[in-house]
């Protein structure tokens, strides 16, 4: 089993998802491009990192790295992230990074208010998935002639263990999205998802990809197994088999295999990682909902030693 290596204490990782009203497939090629440059842009303003993403015709996933609130953020990189969100004003924002600049450096009340709203955005994936998905709401609604809600439901949100099998796993899960939804056969032949942009030469998720890896190499061999063949473009056993093998037959798949279907604990898991891991998360949480809930083992695959938070009983893979 690999090593685990865990990371900072004070930075938390979250699988985040969102999908639209009805599932309607409503993303072309041109809205997809829209939100991938959306997520850079929102993520850098909330100084979150992304770590990778996929954004396919009905949904999207990211998982992301978020510091501890107390990061200390100076009024001057308060106004370089808010000039990459707000470059000029909007009739929502109409005050632009000079008057923002200005209200910093005369102070007073009025700079310490504003100061506390932009503090409030910063490190928060509520705020984050707020602000992306408002953002290309408005743009899409304007773009469609179209009014009303876009998005089915608030957001998904799995905390992720700072670990590097439970943040590995998680990632070629959402880079497998395009393979899954037979798009493509490989996921660096799909523009739309951390592996793809990479691979085409993309700083940002070059660098988010390689805070996981030592090398995209590295990051194929999760994506496709260790014993991958370059050549073959397919995994040992299609998804049709693998699917019989775990609903039918109740049995387990190596990781890469699992990966290529729809897994809810992914998604719907509440808390995902080792355990003991979980255990702790769930206690975390006990203390202040007084509502007690055990760590369930993740079947179907015999890779690893993972564990969510939520007992997923129906309609786990498909």
């Amino acid at each position: 089993m690999k090593r685990r290596m865990k990371f900072d204490d004070a930075v938390a990782y979250h699988h985040l998802m969102s999908r639209t009203v009805n599932g309607e497939a409503l993303f072309g090629g041109l809205e997809r491009e829209v939100m991938r440059k959306m997520i850079w842009q929102v993520a850098e303003f909330s100084g979150v990192r992304v770590i990778t993403y996929a954004v396919m015709k009905n949904h999207f996933h990211l998982l992301v790295e978020v510091r501890e609130c107390s990061e200390v953020v100076s009024d001057e990189e308060l106004v370089r992230r808010y000039r990459i969100l707000y470059p000029k004003p909007t009739p929502w924002q109409p005050m632009s990074a000079e008057a923002v600049e200005a209200v910093f450096r005369k102070g007073g009340a009025e700079a310490e208010s504003l100061r506390k709203i932009l503090l409030s955005r910063m490190n928060d994936v509520s705020e984050l998935m707020k602000t992306l998905k408002q953002r290309f709401t408005l743009w899409f609604n304007r773009s469609h002639n179209r009014f009303g809600p876009l998005w089915a439901e608030r957001f998904k949100s799995v905390l992720v263990e700072g670990d590097h099998f439970a943040l590995e796993t998680v990632a070629a899960y959402i880079d497998l999205n395009p393979v899954r939804a037979g798009i493509v056969k490989d996921p660096k032949d799909y523009r739309f998802c951390g592996y793809g942009e990479a691979v085409g030469g993309g700083r940002l998720a070059r660098s988010g990809l390689l805070s996981l890896y030592r090398s995209l190499k590295d990051c194929r061999q999760v994506l496709f197994g260790a014993a991958y063949e370059e050549r073959s473009g397919k995994s040992s056993v299609d998804r049709e088999e693998a699917l019989r093998v775990l609903n039918v037959e109740k049995g387990s798949l190596p990781l890469h295999v699992l990966l290529r279907c729809r897994v809810r604990y992914f998604t719907d898991g509440f808390v995902l990682g080792s355990p003991s891991f979980v255990e702790r998360s769930l206690n975390s949480i006990a203390e202040t909902t007084k509502r007690s809930r055990k760590p369930h083992a993740v079947r179907g695959t015999v890779s690893g030693d993972l564990a969510v938070g939520r007992g997923l009983r129906k309609n786990l893979f498909s």
